[in-house]
């Protein structure tokens, strides 16, 4: 995904004079042929997170559709405050795209890994959250983010299922059968897995926010199990508020709050969280029983 980023983003600037990149060291060498032919709109600030921020939010301001990208916990978690502020008390948009998602850098420790990254952006005002499950997914993201000027963030992960959906903005109905499980980005190759032999409709969106009232509304009969690669229960309320007058129960599935305090991959804090296969299948038949 980080590689596909890269491409698209380059040819974006290219052939869009608009667009522009404020970066914090992370990935510069792969857009050094950019910056070599945009060099008034491909900026690096070094490692100063909040800085690109809000060099991002002056060049929104002056017009320019301004790309940003770094860690997630680097960006979101590091550059909160300029990310309310500078974004959205300006009421300028920005695209920021991350790689690291959860914890696809767990090698590096936990200063790399960022669970709670969407639960700190549901705390601001209008941001359009995608979250890609495949590499081919994210072209058409980036490209359509580029067509307006509202808060869009991207998040990039390891972690892909093993075919994309490129209209997955709503939710798309991948198989039909009783109770809602919905599946979350790089989340639907393991609930695909987890349910192979249950009796369950299993939907999928890359676009969490926002989050697909009607189709959800019209898919939930009882039962809905949501399944995100991000902090547990993160969608939560917005899943109580769109289903709120229809009798159901809810089961949300994700990262935990307890932090994982070994290195290991990403597949093994996936394991460590119940959101590999094996761990899903246990959480969705208990709730199911």
């Amino acid at each position: 995904m980080r590689e596909t980023f890269v491409a698209t983003t380059t040819d974006l600037l290219d052939e869009d004079p608009r667009t522009a990149l404020v970066l914090a060291d992370i990935s510069a060498d792969a857009f050094v042929p950019a910056m070599r032919r945009h060099p008034d709109r491909v900026l690096n600030m070094g490692i100063r997170e909040q800085l690109m921020t809000s060099v991002a939010g002056g060049l929104a301001l002056t017009g320019l559709r301004p790309y940003v990208h770094s860690y997630a916990p680097f960006a979101v978690d590091r550059a909160y405050e300029q990310i309310k502020l500078d974004f959205g008390h300006q009421n300028v948009g920005a695209v920021l795209v991350t790689i690291g998602a959860s914890y696809d850098a767990a090698a590096e420790g936990y200063t790399h890994q960022s669970p709670g990254d969407i639960a700190l952006l549901d705390t601001l005002e209008d941001w359009t959250v995608h979250v890609p499950g495949h590499r081919d997914e994210v072209p058409a993201l980036l490209r359509a983010a580029a067509r307006h000027d509202d808060r869009v963030y991207v998040r990039l992960s390891e972690q892909e299922n093993s075919r994309s959906y490129p209209d997955a903005g709503r939710l798309r109905v991948i198989r039909r059968g009783g109770p809602l499980v919905v599946a979350v980005g790089p989340m639907l190759d393991p609930v695909l897995e987890a349910t192979r032999d249950l009796d369950v409709t299993v939907a999928y969106t890359n676009t969490p926010r926002p989050i697909d009232v009607e189709g959800l509304r019209a898919l939930t009969e009882g039962e809905v199990v949501l399944v995100e690669p991000y902090l547990a229960g993160t969608s939560a309320h917005l899943v109580q508020a769109a289903l709120a007058d229809l009798p159901h129960r809810e089961l949300h599935l994700g990262v935990g709050r307890h932090e994982i305090r070994h290195y290991g991959t990403w597949q093994d804090h996936a394991r460590a969280h119940g959101l590999d296969a094996a761990g899903l299948r246990g959480s969705i038949d208990a709730f199911l029983r």
